[in-house]
């Protein structure tokens, strides 16, 4: 730990709060294109028409929508992602795929489960110091009442952030992630004013890029692998490179970030999956 880090504000918790929002579930598949060859003309248009038919309606954003990418490499060809309110709702809408003739031709490579997530480092350390200066000890009624009133207050602020549409953009770009909790480098074991203090300089990279690309970060602690899951949603694939390797060099990073497995997916209107599978790749429209 540095001298600075060192230099903190009273910290009563070294918990931040956070906003959970909606739901998220990843799907990759592979096709199994020999075996999807195989089938004649008129079952495959039967398949796909059934596939775009539901597909098309959970792109719609009133279902809190879905959206398919075709996939770049070896990881997979297809992926979808569903944003919904609840996980019951999420799991409705992986059933609701399950249940498809297509998936006789689609073999799961992964898949990835998380929460959007809104971190409040920011306001929690104003909090924490505010009820510490009260002399209010943690998760006492008062201490709860108060962290409750900052939560609602949030939760009105941030609503849109919350629940968030998926992005009109032609590429996305999805990786899990973790903070270091290594010998040597422990995220956790930092306190919560200089991990504040990294998390602003880390954010402020994200925001030059406004405009180029849109950020979904959502949380994933006790429901996957990693600690959290990153959605870039862009029109240019390359700002995603200039985007991870720029924040790279932050010190929230450099110490203390693993990265998980990247995917790259290209948007496909539902209605052009037929498209997709006769070996052709589709247009998205833009704005």
């Amino acid at each position: 730990m540095t001298a600075e880090h060192s230099q903190h504000a009273p910290s009563v918790s070294p918990v931040p709060l956070t906003l959970d929002g909606s739901a998220i579930l990843h799907q990759m598949f592979r096709i199994r294109w020999s075996a999807w060859k195989a089938v004649p003309a008129a079952e495959q248009q039967s398949v796909v028409e059934e596939a775009s038919s539901v597909l098309t309606a959970m792109e719609q954003p009133a279902t809190h929508q879905s959206a398919l990418f075709s996939q770049l490499g070896h990881k997979g060809d297809l992926m979808l992602v569903h944003f919904r309110p609840t996980f019951d709702e999420l799991n409705a809408a992986e059933l609701r795929i399950a249940q498809l003739k297509l998936l006789e031709f689609l073999e799961p490579t992964t898949s990835y489960l998380s929460t959007v997530e809104l971190g409040l480092y920011e306001a929690s350390v104003r909090l924490y110091t505010a009820l510490h200066e009260q002399g209010l000890q943690p998760y006492t009624p008062e201490w709860d009442q108060a962290t409750e009133a900052e939560l609602e207050r949030q939760r009105a602020v941030m609503a849109a952030r919350i629940s968030p549409a998926i992005p009109a953009r032609r590429y996305v770009c999805f990786y899990p992630m973790d903070k270091k909790r290594g010998e040597v480098q422990n995220w956790y074991q930092v306190p919560i004013a200089a991990r504040q203090k990294m998390m602003r300089e880390h954010g402020m990279i994200g925001r030059r890029y406004a405009g180029r690309v849109n950020q979904i970060i959502s949380g994933s602690v006790g429901f996957d692998d990693w600690e959290w899951g990153v959605d870039l949603f862009a029109d240019d694939p390359l700002v995603f490179k200039q985007l991870v390797y720029e924040m790279r060099f932050d010190e929230a990073s450099a110490l203390y970030a693993l990265f998980g497995t990247f995917y790259l997916g290209l948007r496909i209107p539902a209605a052009e999956l037929g498209t997709l599978l006769s070996g052709t790749l589709p247009a998205f429209p833009t704005a």
